[in-house]
């Protein structure tokens, strides 16, 4: 899951001076000023975007998906008087919390 905006990155990289930004998977990479070789974004410059930022509109999306499906499951579940789909609700939000965790290293 992409935890940061491509805008984002590129508004950092204009305000620093560094250059031709580049995205490999989750792993931004770009040209720091005066430098011929690539370097990773810095993990401070990184969390200071997010703590800014907040969430982007993946991370928005697979929230907004895990409290529907909880409120669903929450419905289906006194209907049907089993606690099966409180059961997968719990799983999928486990697996959603897990996507949203921003591993910077």
């Amino acid at each position: 899951m992409k935890h940061f905006s491509e805008d984002w990155i590129n508004e950092w990289c204009q305000l620093n001076g560094w250059t031709d930004l580049y995205i490999e998977r989750c792993h931004y990479w770009a040209f720091p000023p005066g430098a011929v070789m690539p370097e990773p974004i810095p993990t401070e410059a990184l969390k200071g975007i997010k703590a800014e930022k907040g969430l982007c509109g993946e991370e928005r999306l697979w929230s907004m998906a895990a409290v529907v499906v909880s409120l669903m499951a929450a419905l289906l579940s006194y209907c049907l008087k089993s606690p099966m789909p409180i059961v997968v609700a719990f799983a999928f939000g486990a697996i959603t919390v897990g996507l949203l965790e921003v591993e910077l290293t």
